[in-house]
């Protein structure tokens, strides 16, 4: 369960990175492949997976609780992501891409931050276990 852990910290601090040197592209990416019925589906997907990794690995974590609530947020967002094409449509979600687009590169920049800042955490947390230290030094 940790390297899964740790899959899910390098997912986030590679969308962070990629974010913050280049938002045009992540924003290209997400316009050609997420802005779709099954992108979608498949985000939420993910999402979700992500979110109960996160949950289960909690406990053995160094910050149970925060990993714990961390991992409900991202089921949130991936239950939001899932049902967005059913109640919101496509088209409100590619409307959403360009509202973003025109915002300018400060506001993808901040999103690939908070992204950053969320995979080095969760990879903080899922390095060393809670519990008593071992014996042998």
């Amino acid at each position: 369960m940790r390297s899964a852990t740790l899959l899910v910290a390098f997912v986030a601090i590679v969308v962070g990175v990629v974010g913050l040197v280049s938002p045009d592209s992540l924003m290209m990416v997400r316009r050609e492949y997420l802005a779709t019925t099954v992108g979608l589906y498949a985000v939420g997907a993910c999402r979700i997976a992500m979110g109960l990794v996160l949950i289960l690995f909690a406990p053995a974590s160094r910050a149970a609780k925060t990993l714990r609530a961390l991992g409900a947020v991202v089921c949130v967002q991936g239950l939001a992501a899932a049902l967005a094409p059913q109640f919101v449509g496509v088209d409100r979600a590619r409307a959403l891409l360009e509202w973003e687009a025109k915002q300018g590169p400060a506001l993808l920049r901040i999103g690939a931050v908070v992204a950053l800042a969320t995979g080095t955490f969760v990879a903080f947390a899922a390095t060393t276990s809670r519990g008593p230290k071992s014996a042998a030094k």
